[in-house]
């Protein structure tokens, strides 16, 4: 979109950044993120969804907001004040991936059944409901690592690009100097 039309935006979230003041740091979102994911993955939270029309619409729109804190930081739409740079946004990349991985692996390894609604459902596989949660946890991770892995080749591949770049135009202004 062209400045023109996204600047009335940009305006608005510097001001919510700046009111925000160190929450505004990509560390704060990533942990507000993963936090609001947790949140929903706690049986009680999670039961309440299930029974609960209301509750879940709830439950999914704190998952957008969660994914919108996470990836923001990354994608940034509007540039943020205290912005990634260099490795910072493959450290964010990998401690987000980290962050995740701690539920996929819980939930694909626990010998113990975390949402009881799931013992009275049909079986529609003929998966046990642990063993149904199992590969629910096992998908989780292989959907966050895909995602998460590519977009560190990327971040990995751009960071690079921009150090080129950056140490060229270092050559031009050395050489424009000594001429």
């Amino acid at each position: 979109l062209s400045r023109v039309i996204m600047r009335p935006a940009t305006r608005r979230l510097h001001r919510v950044e700046r009111a925000l003041g160190p929450l505004a740091h990509p560390v704060a979102f990533l942990v507000v993120g993963l936090g609001l994911v947790y949140l929903w993955h706690i049986p009680a939270m999670y039961q309440a969804a299930l029974a609960n029309p209301a509750v879940h619409a709830l439950e999914h729109a704190t998952f957008f907001t969660a994914g919108l804190a996470i990836w923001w930081p990354l994608i940034q739409p509007v540039p943020m004040r205290r912005r990634l740079v260099g490795l910072e946004t493959l450290g964010y990349v990998g401690a987000a991936k980290a962050g995740l991985a701690f539920l996929g692996l819980f939930l694909t390894w626990s010998s113990t059944l975390a949402y009881p609604y799931y013992a009275t459902v049909p079986r529609i596989w003929g998966l046990s409901p642990i063993g149904d949660q199992n590969v629910g946890g096992a998908i989780m991770m292989i959907e966050q690592s895909t995602v998460l892995v590519v977009a560190f080749a990327v971040l990995f591949t751009r960071m690079l690009t921009q150090s080129e770049e950056d140490e060229r135009r270092r050559e031009r202004l050395e050489d424009a100097a000594t001429a």
